[in-house]
């Protein structure tokens, strides 16, 4: 597999801005009433496969030493390296753990479509691949943070990483909060919390679209900063 550094960012904040549209149609209400209850969920689990696809993509981002904001190479086509191990590298660290998370969504998605679960089956199958993913996720943000210049984790509004850092960590609390709220109770077979199961669904979705668009402009900055501006 070949890529120019470029195309390949871009491809990746497409695919998940739309797997980010996915999930925020999915959890709004009006949406869900209009087209009912399968075709939603179908919407949750499209969005997934996306969220999957980008992440994939930005893992061998993470892992190809040719693929970054280079100004004299960000258009060279380079072999993306398919299998690397990069523990000393916070970036690599969260996008290694994100891509599992995404996975688990593929999972709790793809289940959920399924009628007629118990209680049980859905803790099982729906509710349990779901926190995981969410706590992935927080993790990989949390990485994807530390991954900054410690100057940089506190206040620097005018840095494009410091922006998708911190409010991909936003969309990854929320959708921590949406996975616990969406715990089904045993003894009433109701969501701990339905409001905020759908709320932090469609916060943290909105929250990864924003950190998605702002992966463009992010090494457009960078290419600058290298030495040229980009085309």
């Amino acid at each position: 597999m070949r890529a120019r550094p470029v195309r390949l960012n871009v491809t990746v904040a497409l695919l998940f801005m739309i797997g980010s549209s996915c999930f925020t149609l999915g959890a709004t209400p009006a949406y869900a009433s209009a087209v009912g209850s399968g075709p939603d969920l179908v919407t949750f689990f499209v969005g997934s496969l996306f969220f999957t696809s980008a992440s994939f993509g930005q893992l061998l981002q993470a892992q190809t030493p040719a693929m970054i904001p280079d100004a004299a190479t960000q258009k060279t086509v380079a072999p993306l390296v398919l299998h690397n191990r990069l523990p000393a590298d916070r970036n690599w660290l969260a996008a290694a753990t994100q891509f599992p998370g995404t996975l688990f969504f593929n999972v709790t998605t793809l289940a959920a479509l399924v009628s007629g679960l118990s209680v049980q089956q859905e803790d099982r199958h729906v509710w349990r691949p779901d926190f995981v993913g969410s706590l992935l996720f927080l993790i990989a943000s949390t990485w994807a943070l530390l991954a900054l210049e410690p100057g940089r984790r506190r206040w620097e509004p005018r840095e494009f990483p410091w922006w998708i850092a911190w409010v991909n960590l936003l969309g990854s609390g929320a959708f921590m909060a949406s996975a616990i709220a969406s715990y089904v109770i045993p003894t009433t077979g109701s969501y701990l919390n339905s409001a905020w199961s759908n709320g932090g669904t469609f916060v943290g979705a909105i929250c990864f679209f924003i950190g998605a668009a702002l992966m463009v402009p992010a090494w457009r900055a960078a290419v600058r900063h290298s030495g040229s501006t980009p085309v």
